[in-house]
């Protein structure tokens, strides 16, 4: 799967997505509590929090030392729990890189219900497309693929820089060779793709569109033997594309294409004297 690292799209409305932040760090802190062990055995605390379809329907109850809500509140509470690290760090840079440009369209009480509406709607997608499964399901996927869906609406022009994991993992040993014998350098360019994750620029239309149809594409043909629900991911997806118009400002329009400003998370370009530029290419 593609990850985004930052996008070019501005805040024009707010100066701090302090929604996005706050989910952000009640996600990590949730995380840290439940792998800390204070609270017992982790697996046991994330079971009674999960949506687990069976149990939601009535059709089965959970153990005696398992502790969590009602059924129905686990369509919420099942948002903030994640099973490792590498699911809650991906879950959190997809929701940093597009949750603050959603908030500062949407505003700040708007946005959260909106996630949290959209969290709810990849849930129910899950517990009616596997009605029988007592497999938990936890993680906010489902919620950020609503905002992934929000994104690619509000700014489809935008630039969103991204990278590709398994393509870095195979040519950051490569490049780091490289610097050390001298032969190449920090900034050195490889087929198109900048060091040192071997980044890339797309379009959010192209960017979350290509990912939004990886996901229709897993939910119909892999969903059954991967340990990823799909299903909630489109139920998000859903949910995000039709609750957006009803959740956005009104003065932010729908499919806006920019101009945007330089990228966010990006170094100021530095602009040189003449006598100090290299040779043209």
């Amino acid at each position: 799967m593609v990850m985004p690292l930052y996008d070019d799209a501005p805040l024009r409305h707010l100066k701090r997505p302090v929604a996005n932040h706050a989910l952000i760090v009640a996600n990590i802190l949730v995380f840290l509590l439940v792998y800390s062990e204070v609270l017992g055995d982790p697996m046991t605390i994330m079971r009674g929090f999960a949506i687990i379809p069976r149990v939601l329907f009535g059709e089965a109850n959970l153990a005696d030392w398992i502790v969590g809500p009602p059924a129905p509140l686990t369509l919420v509470t099942s948002l903030f729990f994640h099973s490792s690290l590498l699911h809650i760090a991906s879950n959190m840079l997809f929701l940093y890189v597009f949750g603050d440009n959603v908030e500062d369209a949407m505003g700040s009480l708007h946005y959260l219900l909106f996630y949290l509406s959209c969290g709810v709607m990849a849930g129910v997608f899950y517990v009616y497309a596997t009605p029988h499964s007592i497999t938990p399901l936890v993680g906010a996927s489902g919620a950020i693929s609503g905002v992934c869906a929000a994104f690619l609406l509000l700014y489809p022009g935008a630039t969103v820089t991204g990278f590709f994991p398994p393509l870095t993992f195979v040519m950051l040993p490569f490049w780091i060779i490289t610097l050390a014998d001298g032969s190449g350098s920090p900034r050195r360019r490889l087929f198109g793709l900048t060091p040192p994750f071997f980044s890339f620029h797309a379009s959010g239309f192209l960017f979350i569109g290509a990912w939004i149809v990886l996901q229709l594409v897993n939910a119909s043909w892999g969903g059954g033997e991967s340990h990823i629900a799909w299903m909630a991911h489109v139920g998000g997806i859903v949910a995000g594309l039709a609750l957006t118009p009803i959740f956005k400002r009104r003065k932010h329009k729908l499919l806006d294409r920019g101009p945007y400003g330089p990228p966010k998370s990006a170094p100021a370009p530095q602009t040189l004297p003449p006598e100090e530029t290299g040779p043209e290419s």
